[in-house]
């Protein structure tokens, strides 16, 4: 079953990268999106919001999860081949490469063009914070930090779990992170009933945050400071995000280019002064986008070779117990 997962896996990198996600064609993430919304609207009111929306996310996970779970069995029913090339479509929805990838090409290429309005909107469609009025350093800083941090949850962080439990796990795992991204604010109105989907968030790309800063900062070179200077940088600064896991990405970055992010940014006119990660040895440029997502295709294949390896051996060991 593991080789199954790696294979379907494998596929599902591939196609991903290829193809990615065409605005036009259904996607199961639209369907999450729906679907919590459905809730949200019905039950984000009144009293007891932290329990509603702790159901609410136990809920939806089990939709998912009952459904892609059915789905696979039949697939599987018919054949092993069609159900491996089942579960590497449905894999190949959880990660998002090639649309990370273009959206931080949209920002870079308004800059190198000095459109600075066009790539402040096209930055306003991937970050939550207010961008009519960032110079040029803080939109690539917006950029930069976008493709680092979405590393892990838009790319490893399902690779991860379909290794665990197929494309079930991994879409379990995209309705988790959907229903964060969703409901998961520290705000009036979302910070009771998100609160289990955040935490439950938090514990699901733990490991997989932590491996994808290590696979970032593996066979990359520092453009500005020693390897060992860069892995001190990582482990000083990834737990000063307010995040307990997107500081991996980002810090592992900020290490490797030599830049400094974090800092002010403001939300809906609220001001939130966030943590500085890495030292800032060059200033931020547009040329910091493209090398940004160098290092997310180069963690996400070292990603992809360290789940083979890892699959293998539990595959031999479970073989030999």
């Amino acid at each position: 079953m593991i080789t199954n997962h790696l294979i379907a896996i494998s596929i599902a990198f591939v196609l991903d990268r290829i193809i990615g996600d065409p605005p036009k064609w259904p996607h199961p993430v639209k369907w999450m999106g729906s679907l919590i919304s459905f809730f949200d609207k019905r039950w984000n009111q009144g009293s007891h919001r932290k329990l509603k929306g702790g159901g609410m996310t136990l809920t939806v996970l089990a939709i998912v999860i009952g459904a892609t779970g059915f789905s696979v069995y039949l697939a599987y029913s018919l054949s092993s081949l069609i159900g491996v090339l089942f579960e590497a479509v449905l894999i190949a929805t959880t990660i998002s490469q090639k649309s990370l990838r273009t959206a931080a090409l949209n920002v870079y290429e308004p800059l190198q063009k000095g459109e600075l309005s066009e790539a402040r909107v096209n930055l306003s469609y991937i970050v939550g914070r207010d961008t009519e009025h960032l110079e040029e350093s803080e939109i690539v800083r917006g950029a930069v930090e976008t493709v680092a941090e979405n590393t892990s949850d838009g790319i490893t962080a399902p690779l991860f779990w379909a290794l665990m439990g197929g494309s079930t796990a991994a879409m379990a795992y995209r309705a988790i992170n959907t229903c964060d991204s969703m409901v998961g604010y520290r705000d009036e109105q979302y910070e009771k009933f998100g609160m289990v989907s955040a935490r439950l968030d938090d514990l699901v790309n733990w490991i997989p945050s932590r491996l994808t800063g290590f696979c970032m900062m593996l066979f990359q070179k520092p453009d500005h400071h020693s390897t060992k200077h860069a892995w001190h940088i990582l482990f000083r600064d990834a737990h000063q995000h307010p995040s307990p896991n997107s500081g991996w990405g980002e810090a592992a970055t900020a290490a490797l280019l030599g830049i400094q992010l974090g800092g002010i940014n403001t939300y809906k006119g609220v001001v939130s002064n966030r943590a500085r990660m890495g030292d800032s040895i060059t200033k931020l440029s547009a040329i910091h986008i493209p090398k940004s997502i160098t290092i997310m295709h180069r963690a996400s294949l070292i990603f992809l070779i360290t789940l083979w390896i890892g699959g293998l051996i539990l595959g031999a060991t479970f073989t030999w117990l």
